[in-house]
């Protein structure tokens, strides 16, 4: 009896790792405490404390909950992540990120929003003296140029 609980029972150390392969299509949610890979479709939520990978032939939409998320596929969600977001080439990512360290390698794509937590500038942060600007003011003008110049 006790060769069968040895053989059965796995290592505290050992890792469990969820994998959605290419060509596979899942609707609903993960919730998980170890690694999730996504090689095919997922459209919902992942919830799990270890990491998620989208690979190149990944697709996430929905909400994704996690410590660290790496992607190199398509991803349309929000993610909160506890501890970092990577975006790799060729990487496409389009919604809001909430983590305390977002890294986009040269060659990924990312639109949305990014929060990295509390600023620790705050505190001492000092007047705006006017060079700031709001970009999100002035999307979708088409900026005017002076045909005085002729250098540009």
């Amino acid at each position: 009896m006790d060769l069968i609980r040895k053989k059965n029972s796995s290592p505290p150390s050992e890792e469990t790792i969820t994998f959605l392969a290419r060509g596979v299509e899942l609707r609903g949610a993960i919730r998980v405490d170890g690694t999730v890979r996504i090689d095919g479709l997922l459209e919902g939520e992942i919830h799990t404390k270890g990491t998620v990978v989208v690979g190149d032939e990944g697709v996430v939409r929905g909400t994704v909950n996690t410590s660290t998320f790496v992607s190199s596929g398509k991803v349309k969600a929000n993610i909160n992540a506890t501890e970092k977001v990577q975006l790799l080439k060729p990487g496409v990512l389009i919604g809001e990120v909430r983590a305390p360290v977002f890294s986009i390698e040269e060659g990924a794509y990312f639109q949305g929003i990014s929060d990295m937590g509390p600023c620790p500038w705050t505190d001492q942060a000092p007047q705006s003296s006017g060079n700031v600007h709001d970009l999100a003011a002035h999307r979708g003008k088409t900026p005017a140029f002076s045909e005085k110049r002729s250098d540009l």
